[in-house]
């Protein structure tokens, strides 16, 4: 089958709004390229890092890729990607110069690619993120996590999900509940599992997310403590729990804090991420407001973590 790559250039801080912009149009998956990845890594596929270079004031040139099938591609997609990332000035983002490409790739080159810089990652002290195409031997101690992102979900290695795992590692006690809200490929909810959680709860609105971590559950054989399911945020959930987790948008987790109370149990714990720092602020007042007293927070970059306490 063949796709299109639409790319768009932008600002770090803008990354995570960028790819739920790519899903919204169409995108059946997605992937980040940066100059980070030329310096550490040479590949026979040049062209697929060949617009992920340094800008002439030395700051990387960060481009989100997003993946549609050729058939369903529109050209006039690109124009209305454009204005749709323009527009993350509302939502007092930073997009960047906001440039759209759009290319037609096999998926087979977008497969060998993938694979060539994807590799077995320690994210924490105690987890580690293993592509289920690598072999790979784990020290004593350390707790393997086998992943199959697929074309739409990322690698577990992101800033943001590396300060969920942190927060996870340092908070979570074994034998207690949890629901990970917008699982995306369901690493958190795996990572809670492996952690000592005794039942997870993994939720995300889109069906592709849905399958993708259903999928990765059973590579972990997990099955019998991790339910994915679809649904929006909290809406529809009618359990309680000891931790909440949530790697979204700072805009989407601000719509699901109110139902907080309703859901974590006294004394439980929140851990938000995917938050940028601009919008910290905001999220913290949303926390209290919701009864929630924050603990602690991590930060990488533009992105912070935080953990709060009912």
């Amino acid at each position: 089958m063949d796709w299109v790559e639409m790319r768009v250039q932008t600002a770090p801080e803008s990354e995570e709004a960028v790819f739920n912009l790519l899903l919204e149009l169409g995108a059946q998956g997605t992937a980040t390229v940066g100059s980070s990845l030329l310096k550490n890594r040479e590949s026979q596929y040049g062209e697929w890092f060949d617009e992920a270079e340094e800008s002439e004031t030395g700051e990387e040139k960060l481009w989100i890729a997003g993946y549609i099938k050729a058939e369903d591609f529109q050209p006039s997609l690109v124009e209305k990607l454009k204005k749709r990332v323009e527009n993350l000035t509302v939502y007092g983002l930073n997009p960047g110069p906001a440039e759209v490409e759009a290319r037609r790739v096999s998926e087979e080159f977008w497969e060998k690619a993938w694979k060539e810089y994807y590799h077995p990652t320690r994210i924490t002290d105690r987890l580690t993120v293993k592509p289920l195409w690598e072999s790979y031997r784990p020290e004593p101690g350390e707790t393997v996590i086998e992943l199959d992102p697929g074309m739409a979900f990322g690698t577990g290695t992101h800033p943001t999900t590396v300060l969920s795992m942190k927060l996870l590692e340092e908070t979570l006690q074994p034998g207690q509940r949890v629901i990970d809200v917008g699982c995306g490929s369901g690493i958190l909810s795996i990572a809670s599992a492996r952690l000592g959680a005794e039942t997870v709860l993994a939720v995300d609105l889109d069906p592709r997310a849905v399958e993708n971590a259903e999928r990765n559950v059973r590579l972990n054989d997990l099955q019998h403590r991790i339910r994915v399911r679809e649904g929006d945020l909290l809406q529809d959930v009618d359990q309680t729990a000891d931790l909440v987790v949530s790697n979204i948008l700072a805009e989407i987790i601000l719509q699901f804090t109110a139902d907080l109370p309703r859901v974590l149990r006294r004394g439980g714990v929140f851990i938000a991420s995917g938050i940028i720092a601009e919008k910290e602020k905001e999220v913290v007042r949303a926390v209290h407001d919701a009864g929630l007293t924050v603990m602690k927070s991590l930060r990488e970059g533009d992105w912070v973590a935080l953990a709060a306490r009912s």
